[in-house]
């Protein structure tokens, strides 16, 4: 609601000052001075990776499933923090169910499944900025 001000008058007064302002202080800066630079350490040989340690890279996830993020902002699971989480993994969706709230210059906007399915993985950790198009959850 707009309310409209009428008859409103505003009186100025002008002083009328003798004094000069203040004179403006000149500060000279100093010339930038070079830091001494340490010797870079002598190069270290690598050691040889086991091949036995490839096994335990986690294998590339399949993103084909994921719902992403129609926004950049900061990523939220629960409409408030003492509130549970609006999806967990294992659960259920259908298409239109709020997963998450992404909260974009202070605005809460609520993402829906774009699809029905289980929510397999939520590949976002609460509180944390997301891209757009970053992928949010794995719904299969």
């Amino acid at each position: 609601m707009i309310d409209t001000v009428r008859n409103f008058i505003l009186y100025l007064k002008l002083c009328n000052r003798t004094a000069a302002p203040a004179p403006a202080q000149t500060i000279y800066a100093t010339a930038p001075m070079a830091a001494p630079v340490a010797p870079a350490p002598a190069p270290v040989a690598a050691a040889p990776v086991a091949a036995a340690a490839a096994p335990s890279a986690p294998a590339a996830r399949d993103l084909s499933q994921a719902q992403k993020s129609p926004m950049v902002g900061t990523f939220y699971r629960a409409p408030s923090p003492s509130a549970p989480a609006f999806v967990e993994v294992g659960a259920t969706v259908k298409a239109g169910d709020t997963l998450c709230i992404i909260e974009a210059m202070k605005l809460m906007n609520e993402i829906e499944a774009e699809k029905s399915g289980v929510i397999k993985e939520i590949l976002v950790e609460n509180g944390q900025p997301v891209e757009f198009g970053e992928p949010l959850f794995i719904i299969e």
